[in-house]
Parts: C-alpha cells; structure tokens; sequence
C-alpha cells in the first residue's frame, strides 16, 4: 500500500482537473461564481508532488488553498494525507473530517463536509482488507451523499444541481481507492452516475454580489481567537486554518484593505490572492451554452482561463516547476515566473501525464456530443499522439476529431479564437472542423526574444551560442512551424524588432485586411500596449488587436523581455 499511496493521491488530482470545467459549471453554493472546480483542483496541487516530505507537502496544501472548497479540502488532507498503512486510514478520515468542520465559521451539511462525514462512517475501524467489494461499498455511500446534497441545502435544490466541492470530493476519492486497490476498471461517467442533476435550472439566477473572494496566508505568533475575530468579523464565508506560526484565511469582503491593516497589527502577510465576486458571477451568467461541437485545446496556446471560461473552451494542462513549486500553466503569476528567470531560479516544464489527459478526454465525451481537439503542434509535445491512440480505441463513433495544429504559444491561440467564433457563428460542427484546417494553414507567428541564455539553459541552444549572442546583443526572431521553432532572423535592439515585425505582417496583410491579430507579452506589457499596438493598430484600422500574455511553457523556455505577433488574414 506505501508504494501505491502517492500514485492514488496523484490519480484523485488528476481525475479532478478533468472535470474541474463541470464542477465550476454547477457551482451555486454558497454563491454562483461557477470557480469549485478550478479551486479545488489548484487547492489540491501539492499532492501531485511524490518526491517531497509529508510535511513539506501539508504546508504547501496550506498555502495553495483557494475559495470555500479548496481550502475545505485543504484541512481535511492536512491529516489524510498522513496515512501510511491500511490500518490509520480510518483514524486520518476521522481527524481530517474532523479539522475540516472545525475551520469552517459557519459549517452546513449538504457540502462537502457530509461526503467527509460519510467516508469515515463507511471507513470503519474493524475494516481491515480493500478489496473490491469493500471499495464499492465505499464509492456507493459516497455516491449516495453527493446525490443527497440537492436535497440538504434550499439554493442546490432550487438549482437542480449537487454541491459542486462534493462531487469534487466524490471523483478524487472514485481514483483514490480505486488506484489504491490496484483495480482497472474503466470509471463510469459521472454525467450518467448525477444525470439530471448536473443542469442549473433555468428558473434559478444569483443575486449580484459585491466584494471580493480573498485568501491569504499570515504569520503571526500565538494568535488569540480574539484578534482572529478582529480580522474576520462581519466578513462572510469564513474559514480559519492554523499551522504552527502560520494562519490560512478564507473570507469574502467588501473591504480588502481593511483586512490587510488589521493583519498588520497582528503579523505579517505571506502571500495575498483575490478575485472580484460580481466578475464571476457575471461570468457564470454568461457562461457560453453548449453548441454542435465543443473545442478544446492545450494551454501551451497563448490562452488565459478567462479566455476559455468566457468562449466555452477546455484547456488541457501543461505545468511549470520553479524551484519546489509545481502548478498548471494557467495558473502561475507570469510575474512570479520572469522574476524569478531573472535571479537564475531554474525552472522546467511538462506535460500532465497520460492518465490525466485520457480522463481529459473521457471527461469531454461524456458530457458533450462532438469535440474538436485542437492540439499544440507534435514537433513540441507528445499530446496528438497521445491523443490519437486513445481515440483508436474510446471512439467507435468518431466524435472526437483531432487536429495536430503544428501551432504553439499565439498561434495556436489564435487559430482556437477563430475557430470558436466561426463555430459561434455557423454551429456547424463539419464546416468548422473544414475552417480549423484551413486556419492551421494561413496562420503565422514570429516571437522575439530579448536574450538567448534562456534557450540555453532550457537546453535548446549551446550555452557558447547563448554568450556569444547576448555578448553582440543579436536577438534572434523565431517562428514555432510544424517542423519546430524556425530561426526566421536575427535583429540588434528593439527598435529592429518592431520594424521586423511590421514588415512580416505587410507581407501578408494588405492594409484593409480585417484580420485578427494577437500581440503577446511576458514582462513587457506596456512596451507591447503602448509601443507597438499603436503603430499596428495605424498599419491596419479594420484588424481586430488583442493584447494577451505570452504562454508560460514558451515564456519558460524563452525567457523574460520576450514578446510576440500572430496574426490570421479574414476567412469566411
């Protein structure tokens, strides 16, 4: 069981970050603001890390967490993650059920807490064997308490949905045990498993909330229940989670500043993450509603959440790893990452594993008819493949269509927007499979990099070539290409660049063209926003321009300073 217990936890995490886009589509509870799965899913990160000690790995679960969910999830694995035999299971349950409950203010059953709840009740002290049928006993009462959840809570049952952090919770737990037991059997769908209720209803709509979903970590010596209450009164949703010198609070707020001055009275700030509640909701209002064809794409594309929220498009992970800490692509401060490049800190990245890109894809079957898989080009990752073998096997009725774009970072971007628009458009699920293809084709990208030494130390140039360059201040114009990043050029200085730049997009474009163009940035936003969009935006008055940071996993390998354009003439 020791060997088997990191990939079980890695299996749980895994199967949640594919269906994390459904978790946040049922998110009501306690407000719409459609994030549980994508908290959940980076609240639970850490444990994707086998190569750690236990305790390193707590604390980073404690400093990771985000919203109601994840920092729920958070306490409760704080002590299960502690199991190392068959024998403690049940007690690591029951003490992390029990800090779960303990740290929320006001604690309802219908949540997650009720999956915990029953998982220490069908985890009895006398069981001593996981066995199949002892796993099915367990994901059974699970089931049964995710089901209940609709009918616990007044908003859930209004909506017609289950709590969206005890379904989370119900799919870790299905690949934990599972995983843990050694059994490969094929997961049934959840959509079949909570059919009818994983539907907003129509008659169901969230009042406008103002204020912001904020959760910090603070250092503080001793800190007395008193001046917590200082900190946390007459702020909603509180959740309050020690350890040692450290406190993780969860709040939702009117006032941040407020709260950042009380905290300086008492201690110090760690880290501080917000999000502004009324954006969300709006967002989750506005969510795309399902269409012919559903696209998904990988998030080494140019590509923010935000991006894919708003137009109904899943991104499949890539991660960065910088120094112990290990998150999905999306979900790095771009900041965080050039500054660190700049003080030499290595980074690295990957892509997620077979597992969790086969539950990607059964995830996106069993809730949606057809899909369009727009893959980052093979040259650069084993993804099409990956995902070409699967389909040989999963999809008799060839819904899944699979695109090798030849496309990375704003030009796989690029191609994924105009193929969304033109699906929005038609709903032709045929025709825009036929755009795709032809969008592949006429699409460009040419990325300047400000220096070569972060080539070098990604490994993809001689760290010799990288000195004698940055030596001559020669910086290189490349262009990602089915065959791989083409050196396309090789300017002095900035100015060299823009001309450059100007004189690719006039090879293609005729000066009425209305095409879609995408200047990208890694630390450099207002040089790309106030140098070079204007004199784009001059060239070509009917274009549409957008600003978008540069993809993290061609930001890693590319370095700080690095800015980019990718551009697709008007197809019809």
């Amino acid at each position: 069981m020791n060997e088997l217990l990191p990939k079980a936890f890695i299996a749980g995490v895994e199967r949640v970050a594919a269906w994390a886009d459904l978790l946040d589509s049922i998110n009501v509870y306690p407000i719409a603001d459609g994030d549980t799965g994508r908290n959940l899913f980076i609240s639970l990160t850490p444990l994707l890390t086998s190569n750690q000690e236990k305790e390193t790995i707590i604390r980073q679960l404690l400093l990771s967490a985000r919203g109601n969910s994840g920092n729920i999830a958070s306490r409760f694995f704080s002590a299960f993650y502690r199991i190392d035999s068959w024998q403690n299971v049940h007690s690591c349950a029951q003490e992390g059920r029990n800090r779960a409950w303990k740290a929320v203010n006001d604690p309802r059953p219908g949540t997650m807490l009720s999956v915990f709840d029953t998982l220490v009740e069908a985890l009895t002290p006398q069981t001593t064997i996981l066995d199949p049928e002892a796993i099915n006993h367990i994901i059974s009462c699970l089931e049964k308490s995710v089901h209940d959840t609709c009918e616990m809570l007044p908003k859930l049952k209004k909506a017609g949905v289950v709590d969206a952090g005890a379904l989370g919770m119900y799919i870790f737990f299905e690949g934990f045990f599972y995983c843990l037991a050694g059994t490969a059997q094929e997961f049934r769908p959840i959509t079949e498993i909570f059919k009818n209720r994983l539907q907003i209803s129509s008659a169901f709509q969230e009042d406008a909330e103002t204020g912001y979903c904020v959760d910090f970590v603070m250092k503080a010596q001793n800190l007395s229940e008193e001046k917590l209450a200082k900190i946390t009164k007459e702020q909603e949703s509180v959740i309050v989670i020690p350890e040692g010198d450290l406190y993780k609070i969860h709040l939702h707020t009117d006032n941040r500043e407020k709260i950042k001055d009380e905290v300086a009275k008492f201690g110090s700030m760690v880290n501080w993450e917000d999000d502004n509640l009324n954006q969300q909701i709006n967002e989750f209002r506005n969510a795309q509603s399902n269409q012919e064809l559903h696209i998904m794409t990988d998030a080494a594309g140019s590509l923010t959440r935000s991006n894919a929220k708003n137009n109904g498009i899943t991104l499949l992970h890539s991660y960065i790893t910088l120094g112990e800490k290990c998150l999905p692509e999306t979900h790095f401060h771009p900041a965080e990452l050039y500054a660190a490049m700049r003080q030499g800190i290595k980074v690295s990245t990957s892509q997620a594993s077979i597992f969790e890109r086969h539950q990607f894809y059964e995830s996106i079957l069993d809730r949606f008819e057809k899909a369009l898989y727009l893959c980052v080009g093979s040259i650069y990752t084993g993804n099409y493949t990956t995902a070409v073998e699967w389909k040989k096997q999963h999809d008799p009725q060839n819904r899944l269509a699979v695109i090798d774009t030849g496309a990375a970072s704003g030009r796989l971007a690029v191609i994924v927007l105009a193929t969304n628009r033109y699906l929005t458009k038609t709903n032709d699920a045929e025709k825009t499979i036929s755009f795709a293809t032809r969008a592949v084709n006429a699409c460009e990208e040419y990325v300047f990099l400000d220096k070569l030494e972060y080539l070098a130390a990604g490994g993809r140039l001689s760290k010799t070539s990288a000195f004698f360059g940055d030596m001559l201040k020669m910086k290189p114009v490349i262009s990602p290409q089915p065959e791989g990043a083409k050196k396309v050029g090789v300017v002095r200085n900035q100015e060299e660049q823009i001309k450059m730049a100007l004189a690719r997009l006039a090879a293609s474009l005729t000066k009425k063209a209305n095409a879609l163009i995408m200047l990208e940035y890694s630390d450099n936003y207002d040089l790309v926003n106030s140098t070079i969009r204007p004199l784009i935006a001059a060239a070509y008055p009917h274009a549409e321009i957008i600003i978008q940071p540069l993809s993290l996993t061609s930001g890693a390998h590319m370095g700080p300073g690095t800015w980019a354009v990718a551009f697709l003439p008007n197809m019809e």
